[in-house]
């Protein structure tokens, strides 16, 4: 694809702007070396381009033909022949990032969460005054390397790279103690984010089941509207996926990240995302909330689980965890409700919130788009 654009792009500056025959080596070359190239290029989806640069007599003939049928829509016609294969090369590349983005979502999402548990051993062999140049020897920092590269051979030539992505590259290149607390505490943060957003195109088309919406209005539907969800329809990752894009369209949130994969051993957490109040007097207020993901159709959130989560928190700090998010498809049982406004009344440092299927409703009706991209009416 590369070599077809940039032979693409060679062969318009050659293209001569008005009329003009006769032989160019240099241009017959290009259109030799396309003709080939294209011939290897594989199909998407039974498609690829077919149109081939014409020659450059047959360029200036049919010019020459337009002008002497003195109508725009013939000289129209011809320059979009013209330019037939760029239009076809574009439409390629086009579904080709498309169908990359599908191919990489699943080995990403699994090949972060690899990252997360490299760094954390790593994390543990840093002294608590550490020399900044000592140099790390240690296999988790050899995997990091070769996790990072991975990342890279997926990303390829069609996906933009996260912020941050050039200072983690050269951190890992020096591969002293000041880079891995740089990694740790600023790259990989970044870089991760990153990622995640990438792995959905915001551009995408939503799935839509409607085929007119002026036939669905025609009909005079009436009735109760409709209000419950389908949640049944959801696996475990689509439901992290549904909270993480519901965090990450949401104003005065930043910098979410779904920071393990769907059934890893977690240890207390899904999502992270910093949540941001602005006073009038203070000004922004940022706290730190970590939202752990609970698709039970069947069954309540008890005070055990609530328990469990509470003590997993600790692993997971510093920095200081200042908010947990329950959320769940299903309910909280009563003494659950009790245990969570009781440890909220205390005054405690963490607040925990309840997300329970009817609250997450009421935040998805003002996001339509989001339950269809998910299926859930």
């Amino acid at each position: 694809m590369a070599k077809l654009e940039h032979t693409w792009s060679e062969i318009e500056k050659l293209t001569p702007d008005g009329l003009a025959f006769g032989n160019d080596p240099a241009y017959e070359e290009h259109v030799r070396v396309y003709e080939d190239v294209l011939g290897a290029l594989p199909k998407i989806d039974e498609w690829k381009p077919e149109s081939v640069p014409m020659d450059l007599n047959s360029i200036g003939q049919n010019r020459l033909d337009a002008k002497e049928i003195g109508e725009i829509s013939a000289e129209v016609s011809v320059e979009d022949q013209i330019e037939a294969p760029g239009r076809e090369l574009a439409e390629y590349r086009h579904r080709l990032n498309k169908k990359r983005r599908q191919l990489i979502r699943s080995v990403m999402s699994d090949l972060i969460a690899a990252i997360e548990e490299t760094l954390r051993s790593l994390n543990k062999i840093v002294p608590k005054k550490p020399n900044p140049g000592r140099e790390i020897k240690s296999p988790h920092w050899e995997k990091l390397k070769a996790q990072i590269q991975e990342v890279e051979t997926l990303l390829g030539s069609a996906l933009p790279r996260p912020s941050r992505w050039t200072d983690l590259r050269r951190h890992l290149h020096f591969g002293a103690m000041q880079d891995l607390m740089d990694i740790i505490r600023h790259d990989w943060p970044e870089v991760k984010t990153g990622l995640s957003k990438g792995l959905y195109d915001r551009d995408e088309p939503l799935p839509v089941d409607v085929a007119d919406l002026g036939t669905l209005a025609d009909a005079q539907p009436k009735g109760q509207v409709v209000t419950k969800l389908k949640w049944e329809s959801l696996s475990d990752e689509d439901f992290e996926r549904l909270v993480f894009s519901l965090i990450s369209g949401t104003p005065g949130y930043e910098n979410p990240e779904w920071l393990m994969h769907t059934h890893a051993p977690d240890r207390g957490r899904d999502l992270s995302v910093t949540r941001i109040v602005n006073d009038l007097l203070s000004g922004a207020i940022r706290t730190r909330v970590l939202i752990q993901c609970r698709n039970w159709t069947t069954k309540s959130v008890s005070p055990s689980d609530v328990a469990t989560l509470k003590e997993q928190i600790r692993i997971w700090e510093p920095p200081k965890v200042n908010v947990l998010i329950i959320a769940t498809t299903g309910r909280f049982t009563s003494d659950a409700v009790a245990a969570i406004e009781k440890h909220n009344d205390d005054d405690r440092a963490l607040k925990i919130e309840m997300w329970p299927e009817s609250h997450l409703e009421r935040l998805l009706v003002q996001r339509p788009a989001l339950i269809a991209e998910f299926r859930l009416r």
